[in-house]
């Protein structure tokens, strides 16, 4: 259940006050109107949508759900929930074993003892990949087969999407790079939508692997995608096709996208410690993010860089003012 000044519904706990809401809170909320609608036979998706809303509007759904009994499995969500949320790792680690010895393939709940007790990235990575295999035993050939392609829009497939993102994403910061891209592909496929924003780190890796096949694909696909990460892969990509005008026609485009980009990629600035959590576009936070995805594939081209540079050195460059027309100096008296 959604957490509530009250009390939380699996440790009983009452609650200062009613926290913000988070990616996780959301969730729940989800999760429990989709359970309030359970049994339900609506004839369209109209007279669905208008009980949903009388629902909303009524404030009942808390007390539909009070009386909906929870299946093991989902009560061990909730308990992961809690864990995911909880204020330090002795709690955290407490309700996501409890979650585990109501549902052992609970994900949320073994992503969480996953972060805290492994020690190493290759500890983590191992668990990690548990974590995925206990997803796609829970959800089931089957139903991952039949629900491909709209896969983040039904709520329980979202711990499985969210712990093969997080394997991906530490595959690729070790450089195991054609693993992480079959993980980023399998996201893909499973949901072309994209709502976790995979293609980002996954066109880096294409260009990074040289795989211009991969990255053409994928630039294509989202070609009205207007952020710095994919204006600042067309430049790389333009690059490495030998199509020099069409590298620097790629490069105008860019600049104009984010003009922060360039002052990382040409080592005029440094990376900060940690990557922003919000940004704008043009700004120097989506600038930072996107140097992240596609730096690696940058310094795996030195010529590209080299380019790059030149580019940068010529934009800089002060240009000479051409005497204006009829305004020739006379030659000084002798």
């Amino acid at each position: 259940m959604t957490k509530k000044a009250a009390k939380s519904k699996t440790t009983g706990k009452p609650t200062a006050a009613t926290p913000p809401p988070t990616r996780t809170t959301t969730e729940q909320s989800l999760r429990d109107l989709q359970k309030a609608m359970e049994g339900k036979n609506f004839a369209n998706t109209a007279e669905a949508n208008t009980f949903l809303q009388a629902l909303l509007a009524s404030g009942l759904a808390e007390s539909l759900l009070d009386n909906v009994p929870l299946s093991f499995k989902d009560e061990a969500q909730e308990l992961a929930f809690d864990a995911m949320e909880a204020d330090d790792d002795a709690q955290a680690m407490k309700l996501a074993k409890r979650a585990l010895r109501k549902d052992p393939d609970c994900v949320d709940a073994l992503v969480v003892l996953a972060e805290i007790e492994s020690d190493s990235p290759r500890k983590l990575i191992a668990s990690l990949q548990h974590a995925v295999a206990a997803g796609e035993r829970s959800l089931g050939a089957k139903f991952i087969e039949e629900n491909k392609g709209d896969f983040w829009s039904i709520i329980e497939t979202r711990p499985y999407m969210r712990a093969l993102e997080q394997l991906a994403g530490l595959l690729r910061a070790e450089g195991i790079n054609l693993d992480a891209i079959r993980h980023y592909e399998k996201m893909h496929a499973l949901n072309p939508n994209d709502n976790q924003g995979v293609r980002d780190p996954l066109l880096g890796l294409y260009l990074a692997t040289d795989n211009l096949e991969g990255a053409r694909n994928l630039l294509q696909r989202y070609k009205n995608d207007s952020m710095a990460n994919f204006a600042w892969g067309r430049v790389l990509e333009r690059f490495l096709a030998d199509d020099l005008l069409g590298a620097s026609a790629a490069l105008s485009k860019a600049r104009k996208a984010n003009r922060f980009v360039e002052l990382y990629l040409g080592g005029k600035k440094g990376p900060p410690k940690h990557l922003p959590e919000m940004y704008s576009m043009g700004s120097e936070e989506e600038a930072i993010l996107c140097v992240d995805n596609l730096a690696a594939a940058w310094a795996a081209h030195e010529n590209a860089v080299l380019w790059l540079h030149d580019q940068i050195e010529q934009a800089s460059a002060p240009t000479k003012k051409a005497p204006a027309i009829g305004t020739r100096k006379k030659p000084r008296a002798k």
